[in-house]
Order: structure tokens, then sequence, then C-alpha cells
């Protein structure tokens, strides 16, 4: 019997309890944290942001906490000696940035643009007044947070455990928003071979080595021109002991 990998907690369950349906009540929508950023009032903007650009930098004064609308986003840090360690890839629903809200009034990291992207800014001051009036959009923070706080400690696990290549195939599920969806994104954004041997800790020809491995058995699909597919056949290589 397989258990699901440290980082594809299976949330079937979860979701199944969400649509049970009650005789004669309508079912209650999930709450949309876009939709309420945009209706609140008070001081946020809405930025676009293209392939690669910066949105903020390691060092800069944390000032508001970013909401994703559309489009990716990496986070990295880098050393003291230039060496860069991608940490986080985020997309449309996630909320990044929000350590200025916990007292940091530097950024620990960077945050850049993996794909063209829209991008809503909501003020520190502005979000701690919204997560004190209104509990609805405090539940959905707080959930985006205790899910970032088991993504890092699974991650610390993955390193630490698992093989380059359950790493690297793990990455590939996680950007496909394996386990966050009913069902997972099979297009996902073009990620340099690069930026997923920081990702997983190894080196570009151990992640192009294993790409290719993956493709001739069928488990992705990509070229230079198409995006990157991701089936969920990859999940084997995870589940394989």
């Amino acid at each position: 019997m397989h258990t699901l990998p440290v980082g594809l907690v299976c949330h079937a369950d979860l979701v199944k309890s969400q649509k049970l349906l009650v005789p004669g009540v309508n079912p209650v929508p999930p709450f949309d944290a876009q939709v309420f950023l945009e209706s609140a009032g008070g001081p946020k903007a809405v930025v676009k942001f293209g392939r690669d650009e910066t949105v903020f930098r390691q060092g800069d004064a944390g000032k508001d906490v970013f909401y994703i609308q559309s489009g990716g986003v990496k986070l990295s840090v880098l050393s003291r000696t230039g060496k860069e360690a991608v940490v986080a890839m985020l997309g449309p629903g996630d909320f990044f940035g929000e350590g200025c809200m916990a007292g940091q009034p530097l950024r620990m990291g960077s945050a850049t643009a993996i794909t063209p992207r829209v991008i809503m800014l909501v003020a520190k001051k502005r979000m701690t007044q919204l997560l004190h009036d209104q509990p609805t959009m405090a539940d959905r923070f707080i959930a985006h947070m205790l899910s970032r706080n088991i993504r890092i400690e699974e991650d610390l696990i993955d390193q630490r455990f698992n093989s380059s290549e359950k790493r690297l195939a793990r990455a590939l599920l996680l950007l496909a928003r394996y386990g966050k969806q009913d069902i997972p994104v099979r297009a996902v954004p073009r990620v340099s071979q690069e930026t997923l041997a920081e990702m997983i800790g190894t080196t570009r020809s151990r992640v192009n080595f294993f790409m290719n491995k993956f493709k001739e058995l069928g488990f992705i699909d990509y070229d230079e021109k198409r995006p990157l597919k991701i089936n969920s056949s990859l999940l084997s290589v995870v589940l394989h002991d």
C-alpha cells in the first residue's frame, strides 16, 4: 500500500467534505481572496510584471503584502558569497511578502516573475486592519501561512532524505499545483533547468538527465516552443521505493 509522499498530501477527504450537500441548502461558495481584496477599500495597487522582472530585492524595505492574481513568482535568497537558492515557486492565489507584518523591516529574499503576471499590492497597515476586522479574510490568510510553514518543513525533509530524481519529480508536481486543486494544471510556466537545479539542490546536468528520462517515459512533455506539461504518472517516481 502506497502513501502519498512528503509534500504531496492528498486533500481528497477535505475536498469531499467541502462538497457535501445538505438537502434544501445551497452550498456556500469558497472564499475568494482576490474578489475580497478588490472590493475592500484602502491603499492597494494592481501591478503587471514581465517575465524575469524583479518585484522586490533582498534588503528592500518591507511595506506591502503581495497577492498573485495571475502568473508565477520565484522567491530566492542570495548568500554572502553570491550563491542563489530558490526557496519557493508561487502561483495564482498565493500571498508573499508577508514578513513585513511579523516585524521584518527588510526583505529577507528576492521575488522575481517567472511568467508575465498581475499582482495586487496591499499596504501593510491596510492588511493588518483587514485581518483584524474581517474574520473570513483572517482565516484565509492563516490557512496560507500554515500551508507555507508545512511546505517549508516538507522541503527540508525532502532535501534530507530523498534522491535528486525524486526531489525533481516532486518539484515538478508542485509546480503543477498537484494536491492544491481538484484538477492539477498540466501545462506549467517554462522554468529553466538552472532554476530547477537551485530548487532541489543539485546540478543542471543532473536535472537535464532526469528531465530527458521523464520525457522518454511519458511523464512530462516539453520542447523549446511549448510549455512544460506534467502528467500525473510522474507521481510514480515519488512513490517508488
